[in-house]
């Protein structure tokens, strides 16, 4: 048997450990070839598409890659420990260092060649699905399946420089001067560990500062927060499980009732141990799982704000002339005359939104007229309202304005046209979208509204003219006023020096629903990596101390434990392994979701809450099934004779 044979045996002798990693390797590759396969199509034309997919596809490429590469490093640092009594004996018996340091490569690149391998097969062979996917999301007629030599030179190139990166450097970390040691480590390190109590409450005091910082945050303060809270709630989270957890447990070994009850002493004494010897595990499991809750939550709550979109903007679409707007007429005209082309059924009603100054507030206000308000109520079929001479009532700028606005009575002048109003409440219904008729706009019955016009000559009150088209099939408008869009957008700022603005609602909506869709099925491939290397962390510190493990249990049923109670003894100790650092993650996510509720609130008006709960119900949900997975094979292993 040559050297690379004895390698290639020890990498399958030693398969059950090499499993999880594997496993996750594979699956990096398969996401990391499928974002290729996107990224190089040769079928996507259109401008937009084509940049989303570049950028959203290369950010994803490289955030995966870096992530792979300390997920690489960190499991075959782990690896290496774990093997630390094998590597002493290899030693014992005269291999040299560089010897060793060359076995462990070559073990190395035959998982990295075989993951590459695996995962690039897997990867086109889900090619056709992942791409009627993206196909679908972003609503293209067709993105057949082609073969090209650039996604497999970029995955194999990638992963295969990644591997070769991580099988120089890991050996560097294993000392070879003490033979002896290596040889007896496996069983070094069992004693109470000890731990500081000042580390101990920092740990607590930081995360307890950031949830209080998280849930009472504000419009005000929430940017800052944004760079304060990580950075705090890390910290707390490192101290938390190297000392805080170490600090709790030893004040529940002071309570011997608690303690000293059936086999929570056997559980609590082995959980102390396990603690710190896997704190930092712990810490990093948490870490990658909070990253993998908020991305896909950050991104869920982008698609709620797509699903709200109607509802924002209700209008199919909107054309506001400024006086003087020497195009009003013809882009009016060439409107309707597309809107006819197409078929389309639309409601088109014309403001004329005038200028006053209030005497109440001595600030100006926009003034509608109550029969135009009540012709493009009736097109989306809301009831009319009525307003007597001399009454008024608010427009409210926002849908969330409504309800500070609804009970509010104001009296008031409007000074250039001397007209006395009662402002009393607010329209009830949302016509227009948010601040398209001003911060401070009202209602005007037609007498009033008609004798504030008739107070100057035509033209000098107003402020512009509004036509609200309402048109059932708004999603279907895309094509509809590109010339004029298109005006607005050729000269950078021109939107703000042009006599006008064009709002095609329809446009808008497919182009925020292809970004933030197709940002959410990447958010989720990649949280999908994130959540199996979590989980493949806590397999591979199960998987390392198995040997251990099974004696111990092996003399437990010497002493006649039954087979329910071993089941209860490896419960109480692998359910915190699994759901202790996922509970930290979820309570951090839920804290940092109340932040992100606090910015979605200033942008939009829109609440997240459904979203982000069905994004931690579907991680708990797989959490859970991991669980039982690893579960089983656990007690098959423990189970076996020593």
């Amino acid at each position: 048997m040559d050297f690379r044979q004895f390698a290639f045996r020890n990498v399958v002798r030693n398969r059950r450990i090499y499993a999880a990693f594997f496993m996750a390797s594979v699956f990096s590759v398969m996401v990391f070839f499928l974002y290729s396969m996107l990224l190089f199509h040769p079928s996507i034309e259109d401008r937009f598409v084509q940049e989303i997919a570049i950028t959203g596809m290369g950010a994803a490429e490289l955030v995966l890659y870096v992530f792979t590469l300390f997920f690489l490093f960190y499991s075959m640092r782990a690896f290496l420990q774990a093997r630390s009594k094998e590597f002493g004996i290899l030693l014992h018996l005269g291999m040299e260092k560089r010897q060793l340091q060359k076995l462990i490569f070559i073990e190395t690149m035959i998982i990295g060649i075989a993951s590459i391998a695996a995962g690039t097969v897997l990867g086109y062979t889900f090619s056709k699905f992942f791409l009627m996917i993206v196909k679908e999301i972003v609503l293209l007629p067709a993105l057949p399946l082609y073969f090209s030599w650039e996604p497999f030179a970029l995955t194999v190139g990638a992963f295969l420089s990644l591997f070769i990166i991580i099988s120089l450097i890991a050996p560097v970390f294993i000392r070879t001067e003490q033979v002896l040691e290596l040889i007896q480590k496996d069983t070094s390190g069992r004693e109470a560990f000890g731990y500081s109590k000042h580390r101990g409450y920092l740990g607590l005091l930081f995360l307890g500062l950031s949830y209080i910082l998280a849930a009472a945050t504000s419009n005000s303060v929430v940017i800052g927060l944004i760079f304060l809270l990580p950075p705090l709630a890390t910290m707390g989270t490192y101290y938390f499980f190297t000392d805080s957890l170490s600090l709790l447990l030893h004040k529940v070994r002071a309570r011997r009732k608690l303690y000293w009850h059936h086999f929570w002493l056997l559980s609590i004494s082995e959980g102390v141990v396990r603690l710190k010897e896997n704190a930092r595990m712990f810490f990093v499991v948490t870490i990658v799982s909070t990253v993998a809750f908020m991305s896909v939550g950050a991104l869920a709550s982008l698609t709620s704000f797509a699903s709200q979109y109607r509802e924002m903007h209700p209008l199919g679409l909107m054309y506001k002339s400024e006086p003087g707007n020497a195009h009003e007429r013809q882009h009016i005209t060439q409107l309707v005359n597309e809107l006819n082309r197409g078929d389309f059924d639309y409601a088109l009603v014309r403001f004329q939104v005038l200028t006053q100054h209030s005497s109440f507030t001595d600030q100006p206000v926009n003034v509608l007229k109550l029969s135009n308000i009540n012709m493009l109520a009736d097109s989306f079929q809301f009831p009319e309202i009525y307003l007597e001479k001399g009454q008024a009532i608010f427009l409210p700028p926002t849908a969330s304005s409504y309800e500070q606005l609804q009970s509010r009575v104001v009296e008031t002048t409007l000074k250039e046209s001397n007209v006395a109003v009662e402002i009393d409440g607010a329209y009830p219904y949302q016509l227009f979208s948010s601040y398209s008729m001003g911060s401070n706009a009202i209602i005007l019955s037609d007498a009033d509204y008609n004798k504030v016009m008739a107070s100057a000559p035509y033209g000098e009150l107003t402020a512009f003219s509004y036509y609200a088209f309402n048109i059932p099939k708004w999603q279907e408008t895309k094509e509809i006023g590109l010339l004029i869009q298109y005006n607005e957008s050729i000269i950078p700022g021109a939107s703000n020096q042009l006599p006008y603005t064009f709002e095609n609602p329809g446009l808008n909506y497919s182009v925020i629903r292809t970004t933030f869709s197709l940002l959410l099925f990447i958010g989720l491939l990649l949280a999908a990596v994130f959540f199996l290397a979590a989980g493949s962390f806590i397999y591979f510190r199960l998987y390392t101390s198995l040997e251990r493990d099974r004696k111990q249990f092996d003399v437990l049923r010497r002493m006649g434990i039954t087979d329910r109670e071993f089941k209860k003894i490896v419960n109480q100790q692998l359910i915190p392994q699994f759901f202790f650092p996922w509970g930290v993650a979820f309570v951090h996510s839920s804290f940092a979701f109340l932040s992100l509720q606090v910015i979605w609130d200033a942008l939009a008006e829109i609440s997240i809450v459904k979203e982000l709960a069905m994004v931690l119900a579907g991680f708990t949900l797989m959490q859970i099934l991991y669980f039982y997975l690893i579960r089983w094979r656990y007690l098959a292993h423990t189970k076996a004779p020593v």
